[in-house]
């Protein structure tokens, strides 16, 4: 039997709305694990010639709480970046990120932006699914196409993230 996308959103919702905390964010970061290995949901939400890189599949009306799907056709290199006031769980469905943390060596101030170092690079790899809390700074690379699903503690297309530049 499928892991449908209403199932997904429901298990991650009853997660959330029994822990908002670091325990509910892990049972939500385990169910986009079981997403990944669901070819099916993959296949319908994810698919190679998805017209926009970023869809939000479901936003959550009470708890705020988003699921979204990101396609790479082809490389892609992403910047510095937090999720503002928010978590977000990364779940690699097709092809690989390199992912790259980094920590503030110098906090945003007046009008610059905090300056980061980086600190460890991973590969994230199809059925891995990672947290980054609030507050984390990282970078995604990727070499050629990719798709994952993103679970983002609040939409994050609504929110101010903080202004980040490399040291």
């Amino acid at each position: 039997m499928s892991y449908t996308l209403e199932q997904f959103a429901a298990d991650c919702h009853n997660a959330l709305a029994a822990n908002p905390g670091p325990a509910g964010i892990e049972k939500v970061r385990s169910c986009v694990e079981k997403a990944l290995k669901d070819e099916k949901l993959v296949a319908t939400y994810l698919p190679a010639d998805a017209e926009k890189e970023r869809t939000v599949l479901y936003e959550d009306p009470e708890l705020k709480f988003c699921i979204c799907a990101h396609v790479y056709k082809g490389p892609k290199d992403g910047f510095p970046h937090d999720h503002g006031p928010t978590w977000a769980i990364y779940g690699q469905a097709v092809g690989e990120t390199e992912m790259t943390d980094w920590k503030i060596v110098k906090p945003v101030s007046g009008d610059q932006p905090a300056l980061v170092e980086q600190t460890r690079s991973y590969a994230l790899k199809p059925g891995d699914a990672h947290y980054y809390p609030v507050g984390a700074v990282h970078a995604p690379l990727r070499n050629g196409p990719t798709r994952l699903i993103r679970v983002e503690g609040q939409n994050c297309d609504h929110i101010t993230r903080t202004p980040i530049k490399a040291a």
